[in-house]
């Protein structure tokens, strides 16, 4: 008996709709990771673009429990001499919600071509509008929320 490998070509790939509104950040990017990689299919390879695309709306209202909101900070660098940024979450909840979330989700993608490529497969927005009607994304259903 040989085992079973799926094609590219195999591969059927739908859309979902997910309302991040009341939702934990880190259930949220950890469920939305595991269908953009395609680990809720029967039919996973490690190896191979399996996923599924997801829409996220609502990203303004997604929840930061605990004091992360005041607590956590995102940091980068300009690339200039002394360019070291400090930005905390709660500027960045208000200014760019959407931007929080897909980094939330891409750090639990893999860190490599294929990780760079499943990143494309994610679309974030603040409010409740999002412009994929014509893709009939089906509504995703956060575990663990209620």
């Amino acid at each position: 008996m040989k085992t079973f490998m799926p094609k590219q070509a195999d591969v059927s790939t739908k859309w979902w709709v997910v309302d991040a509104t009341d939702v934990p950040l880190g259930r949220l990017a950890s469920q939305v990771a595991m269908v953009i990689r395609g680990k809720n299919k029967p039919t996973y390879t490690p190896h191979a673009d399996m996923g599924d695309y997801v829409i996220v709306i609502n990203c303004d209202k997604v929840l930061l429990t605990g004091n992360k909101l005041n607590q956590k900070v995102y940091r980068y660098h300009t690339m200039y001499p002394g360019g070291d940024k400090e930005v905390k979450y709660s500027k960045l909840m208000k200014e760019k919600s959407d931007f929080v979330v897909a980094k939330a989700i891409k750090g639990m993608l893999p860190k490599n071509t294929l990780g760079r490529k499943l990143c494309k497969k994610l679309r974030t927005y603040k409010g409740a509008e999002h412009e994929h009607q014509a893709q009939n994304p089906e509504v995703l259903k956060i575990k663990g929320v209620r």
